[in-house]
């Protein structure tokens, strides 16, 4: 089915101009469609094999769009800029979905404004900090039991050590094994750590709130003039969960300065300026909407987040690289390699981390 016919399906304002490719994201198929009414959409087929209830997904986008939409107008802020605004369909639906089964949605394009890929100094990951903290205060009282959890156990880092991780290291030969014994050791040793999070959630210590699930820097919008942050964006992953997964997971990916594959291990480590800007921007504008409890453990977020994405590394080397694209044999094994290295000198960090939250609360 042709681009322009699947555009043609959706509620636009005016008559398509252009249609291109756009973006770099890795999951989704996205383009960007310019119309004669000075407006640009943003229309992405959705990835089913990664999300495979198209209708729970955009029933959680449109719930958590429209209430944010509600708050920002209630503010005196600008919806448009503030927040995505997703376009229904001509016959009033969420998504189009395509006679082969292909899954379409749109969005309005936010006009003037940037993503980046990596933090170039403190300040814009203090930034970044600020939006993911802005999201917090406004959802703060939304109903996050209503949503669905569109992947299960997503951030539920003891399932997976006991039902992905546990399993990959029994099934994995002999030989395989061998060549990570040294990390299997140092996961195994950690296995009391898994629940730092989860147990708490589950007593009801840390509420249940509305959780990003996918805090890179790069999934927030900064205005092109000014730099200010504006909006978050990539909500596919929005799910109930704790506050502490969205936190420990940007930290994890912002505050370390070498590459997510680094095979160099001794650029590895915790960058406590980086943290302590984040920290300062989050807890600014998240204001009291975290509790007491919530802001005693983000510093242990970190690093049950970075152990997670360790463990997710390494059941994916054992079970032979079904899950995340490599681009060598031994790439998940490095990935591994460089998030156990993290997550030992977020360990090694944990007092001065927490002192820096003490400061800032």
């Amino acid at each position: 089915m042709a681009i322009q016919d699947i555009i043609a399906q959706f509620a636009f304002d005016g008559a398509l101009q252009a249609v291109r490719e756009f973006g770099s994201g890795h999951i989704n198929t996205t383009y960007l469609a310019q119309f004669d009414s000075g407006k640009a959409y943003v229309l992405q087929q959705i990835n089913r094999f990664v999300f495979q209830d198209a209708d729970a997904l955009m029933d959680n986008v449109f719930a958590v769009t429209d209430y944010l939409r509600e708050r920002i107008a209630a503010e005196g802020g600008d919806p448009d800029r503030e927040t995505l605004r997703f376009i229904r369909t001509k016959d009033g639906k969420k998504y189009y979905e395509t006679p082969d089964g292909h899954a379409y949605r749109a969005y309005l394009f936010v006009k003037d404004s940037v993503c980046y890929d990596k933090a170039a100094t403190p300040a814009l990951f203090q930034k970044s900090g600020e939006a993911f903290g802005i999201f917090q205060q406004r959802l703060r009282d939304f109903p996050a039991a209503t949503l669905t959890e569109t992947i299960p156990h997503f951030h539920d880092t003891p399932w997976r050590f006991e039902h992905e991780f546990l399993p990959a290291l029994h099934r994995a030969a002999e030989a395989q094994r061998k060549s990570c014994q040294e990390e299997i050791t140092w996961l195994l040793s950690q296995r009391h750590q898994t629940d730092s999070l989860t147990k708490l959630l589950a007593l009801g210590r840390l509420p249940l709130r509305v959780t990003h699930n996918d805090t890179k820097l790069n999934n927030v919008l900064f205005d092109k003039t000014t730099d200010q942050p504006l909006a978050v964006i990539d909500l596919d992953t929005v799910m109930p969960g704790s506050a502490l997964y969205d936190f420990g997971d940007a930290i994890r990916f912002g505050a370390n300065p070498a590459d997510e594959d680094e095979q160099d291990l001794g650029k590895v480590s915790l960058d406590l300026d980086y943290f302590a800007a984040y920290a300062e921007g989050y807890l600014r504008r998240a204001g009291d909407a975290l509790t007491d409890d919530e802001k005693a453990h983000l510093a242990i977020a970190p690093f049950v987040l970075t152990l997670e994405l360790a463990l997710r590394f390494l059941t994916d080397y054992l079970n032979g690289n079904v899950y995340f694209k490599t681009a060598y044999p031994a790439h998940n094994l490095m990935r591994a390699r460089t998030q156990i290295k993290l997550a030992q000198d977020m360990a090694a960090k944990q007092n001065a981390m927490q002192a820096i939250i003490a400061s800032l609360s």
